[in-house]
């Protein structure tokens, strides 16, 4: 079979269950016979012999194998990668209208591509190749993506941490045409300049696009964009907001964040250079009331380990941010770390609640858009949740 090691993979009983359960996840130890070769798309069966599919294989994981059918004999050659990549842009269809020019166009696992991450930024794609296994097929993949797209570059954000484990290189690089250093997006008729070669991520937060359309349409009187980043809250709060202040650590994206307000010719943004907890903590103490809170703060919980200490940092945080809301106000608040759960996010907010003593109203529960798939048998697809919740009289 084109593409595949002679050598095949055994698995486990209960790694075979976790596939036949429909997560495509084999952990290292989950292997009972690692394949002879380097890494690559190879065949896996169970200890039994009964065949159960083609996975990609990463020798230096601990996520060995990672599935993508359960067809033993498929080939994972050029015309497999176009049709499985084409079938996840599809899904896209409608998402690139009028109202954006940029989206998630695979979200990995989501959409049956493991460990494989490509956004489009108008004309331009980011893509990121998170595994040994998905690595060797570099070439098909870019192809796939050019033909199918017609993008002008592509760009690969091969820095993250994540391929280090793998035994990758960590790099940025040009893999088609060429890519500019800043890209002008329209979402819901906000426009700011994404940051595909140094940005976070592959170069702007993309999943937050519904959330911020949904909190900008109730924005008003003084907002307040906690985390603020770039500026992308801020610049949808702004839009009925009498003055929206920008709260962010780093300078240098709150430069990015006054360069954005002036793309759109709002003047009613003000930068703060700050620390978000003392920031929050100084304005409590001042009696500083606001109609408009967003909290869109960075992953607290990286590990299973910081459930904990996670926890108690969004409860802090969002007690002070409720005690800052005049009646009637808006918070908005998100958590984007996959270990705190939907159900530990609303319970947190509960405590927060009865701690800031005010009476919190849920008024939306938000998750992430078409474009970031999340599949109920593989709950790492899903790690962001929010809350838009309304300060009772």
């Amino acid at each position: 079979m084109s593409g595949t090691h002679d050598g095949a993979a055994v698995v486990s009983a209960r790694g075979a269950r976790r596939w036949l359960g429909g997560h495509p996840w084999i952990f290292k130890s989950d292997v009972v016979r690692a394949p002879q070769g380097p890494a690559g798309a190879v065949r896996a069966t169970d200890p039994n012999g009964r065949p159960l599919g083609v996975a990609l294989w990463s020798p230096t994981s601990e996520i060995s194998l990672r599935f993508v059918s359960t067809r033993p004999d498929v080939a994972l050659d050029d015309a497999w990668w176009r049709a499985r990549i084409g079938a996840a842009i599809a899904r896209r269809a409608g998402i690139l209208d009028a109202r954006t020019n940029a989206c998630r166009l695979v979200h990995g696992e989501g959409d049956g591509l493991p460990s494989l991450v490509v956004d489009r930024f108008d004309r331009w794609l980011v893509v990121q190749l998170l595994s040994a296994g998905l690595e060797t097929f570099r070439a098909p993949i870019v192809a796939a993506l050019a033909d199918l797209t017609g993008a002008e570059g592509i760009l690969a954000r091969n820095d993250v941490s994540v391929r280090g484990r793998e035994g990758l290189s960590r790099d940025v690089e040009t893999l088609a045409g060429a890519v500019p250093e800043t890209v002008e997006v329209l979402e819901h008729g906000v426009r700011y300049l994404a940051a595909p070669h140094s940005g976070q991520k592959t170069g702007a937060f993309l999943d937050q696009r519904e959330a911020r359309a949904l909190v900008g349409a109730v924005a008003r009187g003084r907002a307040l964009d906690l985390f603020s980043y770039h500026g992308s809250f801020a610049l949808h709060l702004a839009a009925r907001a009498e003055q929206v202040r920008a709260v962010d650590s780093s300078a240098a994206a709150l430069a990015r964040a006054a360069e954005n307000a002036a793309l759109n010719g709002r003047t009613n943004i003000e930068c703060v250079e700050a620390d978000a907890f003392d920031f929050l903590r100084d304005e409590e103490r001042a009696g500083a009331r606001y109609e408009t809170v967003v909290l869109d703060p960075p992953a607290f919980a990286k590990n299973r380990a910081s459930i904990a200490g996670a926890l108690r940092g969004y409860r802090d945080i969002n007690r002070r941010a409720m005690r800052l809301l005049a009646p009637g106000g808006f918070l908005y608040t998100a958590s984007c770390s996959y270990h705190v759960g939907k159900d530990a996010f609303l319970a947190m907010l509960a405590d927060a609640a009865a701690e800031s003593g005010r009476r919190m109203i849920l008024r939306a529960i938000t998750g992430q858009p078409a474009d970031h798939p999340e599949v109920l048998t593989i709950p790492e697809t899903g790690y962001l949740k929010g809350a838009l919740l309304e300060a009772g009289e």
